[in-house]
C-alpha cells in the first residue's frame, strides 16, 4: 500500500507534528509520503530499509527525521537567513530528506561516501524536485564542506565520534545536531555543554533524544 493512502500511518505522524505544536502544508506533507514510498519500493539500489520498518516508516522513520525541524525550525525560521546544513551518512536519505522537504529555504547537503545510495538519493532529489538539496557522493572529511551552520547525523556513532567529525566543519556559532536513543547519551545530561530534548515516537517504546551542542560552548 502506498503512504500517499495510508491513513493510519498518515494520522500518526500528523498526531506527532501537532502534538508538538508543529503543521506541515498538505503540498508538504504529499511530498513526504512520496519520499516514503521511493524508499520502501525502490529495490535497484539495494535493500535500502527492513520489511519491518518499511510498514512503519511514516510513524518511524519520517517522523524521527522532523524531530530537528519540530524543535528547531520556529528558531531557524525566526532567524530568516539562508542556512547551510549538511547531514553526514546520509544513507538513504533520513534526516536529510524530510528535513529538506519540510525547510525549502535552508540549503541541505546530503553527504554520503556509498556509491549505490548516491544514486538513490540523486534519484529522488531529481523526482522530488528539490533544489535545495545537494547530493554529495564523499566522506563529509573530503567532502569541503565547511563554515556550516548546521551539521546533523542519525544514529552513526558515538556522540563524542560524531561531534569529533563535526565540528571541524562548524563556523564560529553553528551547531551540531544528532538524533540518539537516549539510553545511548544519558551521561551527558549533566555536560553543560550539550543540550538534551528527549521525546518518544508513535508506538515506540523506547525514549529518543534529540542532542544538539554548539561549536562556541
Amino acid at each position: 500500500m502506498s503512504y500517499k493512502t495510508n491513513k493510519a500511518q498518515q494520522d500518526l505522524l500528523n498526531q506527532f507534528l501537532s502534538g508538538h505544536g508543529a503543521q506541515l502544508s498538505d503540498e508538504t506533507l504529499d511530498k513526504l509520503y512520496q519520499f516514503a514510498d521511493l524508499v520502501v519500493d525502490t529495490k535497484e539500489y539495494g535493500n535500502l530499509i527492513s520489511a519491518k520498518d518499511s510498514e512503519k516508516f511514516l510513524s518511524r522513520h519520517i517522523a524521527d527525521s522532523l524531530v530537528p525541524f519540530v524543535f528547531l525550525g520556529k528558531e531557524i525560521s525566526a532567524q530568516g537567513g539562508k542556512f547551510r546544513w549538511v547531514d553526514m551518512g546520509a544513507g538513504a536519505g533520513c534526516p536529510v530528506f524530510p528535513l529538506a522537504i519540510a525547510m525549502p529555504n535552508v540549503q541541505f547537503y546530503a553527504v554520503e561516501p556509498r556509491h549505490m545510495r548516491v544514486n538513490f538519493m540523486q534519484m529522488v532529489k531529481e523526482k522530488l524536485h528539490l533544489d535545495n538539496l545537494t547530493v554529495v557522493g564523499k566522506r563529509f572529511e573530503t567532502s569541503g564542506l565547511s563554515n556550516l551552520d548546521f551539521i546533523s547525523c542519525r544514529a552513526l556513532s558515538t556522540f563524542e565520534n560524531d561531534w569529533e567529525r563535526a565540528k571541524a566543519g562548524l563556523k564560529a556559532s553553528g551547531t551540531f545536531v544528532t538524533l540518539k536513543s537516549y539510553n545511548n547519551i544519558v551521561h551527558l545530561e549533566n555536560d553543560p555543554k550539550v543540550h538534551i530534548q528527549k521525546y518518544e515516537l508513535p508506538e515506540e517504546e523506547q525514549v529518543y533524544a534529540l542532542v544538539t551542542r554548539g561549536n562556541n560552548e
